[in-house]
């Protein structure tokens, strides 16, 4: 973490912990709604996966691009969605990014360059590479940025993707939020390979893997992926080594992974690691400690509008339907 830090002020680490903390108490929040009754469907958490949408998506500038997969609150808010309106989605209110009628697998903010979570396996990955081939025609410079999980890595979809993209060196970062399982399934017993990454050599891109609980790190690496893209060199393929602190989704207790795997990862948590890298700079502890209360008080200010905003009507069930 230390080199790429040398980069960075101490106001944009702070910034970081910040969003990496709202996102943290965003996603406990939900859950705690889900509890209740207040959300339908179901929901995918990010906890513990933090550093891998906050360092990427730090890294992108206005006017690029962003996709996910359905643990995507996370990335969502990293590039910028307001809490209340994502918060107002995911609990079926009017005033969410999508009216409260996508929810939390369908999150989409095009406003700050989120154009969708998706909730089937590996098919944002094409749209992904649309969006760079729109880039490049349009020569706007933009660059497209992809997260998806290790269980997407043997989907038809995916490889299609990438094939193109290196054929054609479109501006597209492929993000692999590697936690380890897909869905319930270990990574070897689906999987041939440990290194995500030496799959890039396939399709003609570079393949970096990088700690993804450093968000330092990842920002380094993604900054590099969207300086080639923008220059004309292409695509690159990122493997973020990382793991989910809860199960795969909300009914999922997480009982197959081997005792004390979770315990270590927990040693390696994204937020107290930046924390502890501010404190080695000399940030003071009275920054750390404020960058924590204002996150945790714009959660709890979000949640709370979003809890009181009315439900959508009946008379927008037709809008945004097309035929």
């Amino acid at each position: 973490m230390k080199d790429g830090a040398v980069r960075m002020t101490d106001a944009e680490l702070l910034g970081m912990l910040r969003r990496m903390i709202e996102i943290r108490g965003f996603e406990d929040e939900i859950q705690r709604a889900f509890t209740k009754n207040l959300v339908r469907g179901s929901t995918h958490l990010c906890n513990g996966q933090e550093a891998c949408v906050v360092g990427a998506c730090g890294a992108l500038r206005e006017g690029d691009s962003m996709v996910c997969t359905y643990r995507g609150h996370g990335a969502v808010l990293a590039m910028g969605a307001p809490l209340e309106g994502t918060f107002a989605e995911i609990l079926g209110r009017e005033t969410g990014l999508c009216r409260g009628k996508g929810g939390s697998m369908h999150l989409t903010d095009v406003g700050v360059g989120a154009y969708g979570s998706f909730a089937i396996v590996g098919a944002h990955l094409p749209i992904a590479t649309g969006l760079a081939l729109a880039a490049k025609l349009d020569r706007s410079e933009a660059v497209s940025l992809c997260f998806f999980g290790d269980g997407s890595m043997n989907i038809g979809a995916v490889h299609e993707a990438m094939n193109l993209a290196g054929i054609w060196k479109l501006p597209v970062i492929f993000f692999c939020e590697n936690n380890l399982y897909g869905e319930y399934s270990p990574l070897a017993t689906t999987t041939p390979v440990e290194e995500l990454a030496a799959r890039a050599a396939g399709y003609g891109m570079p393949g970096v893997r990088v700690d993804g609980n450093d968000v330092v790190a990842v920002h380094a690496v993604v900054s590099e992926a969207v300086r080639r893209a923008r220059s004309g060199e292409g695509p690159t393929f990122v493997e973020g080594l990382t793991y989910r602190h809860r199960g795969h989704s909300r009914t999922d207790p997480a009982r197959y992974r081997p005792e004390g795997e979770l315990e270590r990862w927990l040693e390696l948590d994204p937020i107290p690691r930046l924390e502890a890298l501010l404190r080695e700079r000399g940030v003071a502890d009275g920054a750390v400690t404020q960058a924590r209360a204002d996150a945790e008080e714009a959660v709890a200010t979000a949640y709370a509008a979003a809890l009181a905003a009315p439900a959508p009507g009946l008379e927008l069930i037709y809008e945004d339907v097309y035929a």
